[in-house]
């Protein structure tokens, strides 16, 4: 369980790195996104989660 708090943590930092470093960017990048439709931003999440599953079984074997 302790993993999991750890991950989330991680998270939370990792999301915060570009509006942090760069809020013009960030916010170029938010309007991107909300121009997109709702089949490509799926698309986009569905990669983003099978990555980052192929990731976590890389680190962990």
């Amino acid at each position: 369980m302790n993993e999991l708090w750890i991950a989330l943590a991680l998270l939370l930092v990792i999301e915060g790195l570009l509006p942090a470093l760069s809020p013009k960017t960030f916010r170029r990048y938010m309007a991107t996104m909300l121009q997109m439709d709702e089949r490509s931003l799926r698309i986009s999440g569905l990669i983003s989660m099978v990555i980052g599953a192929m990731l976590l079984y890389l680190l962990k074997n």
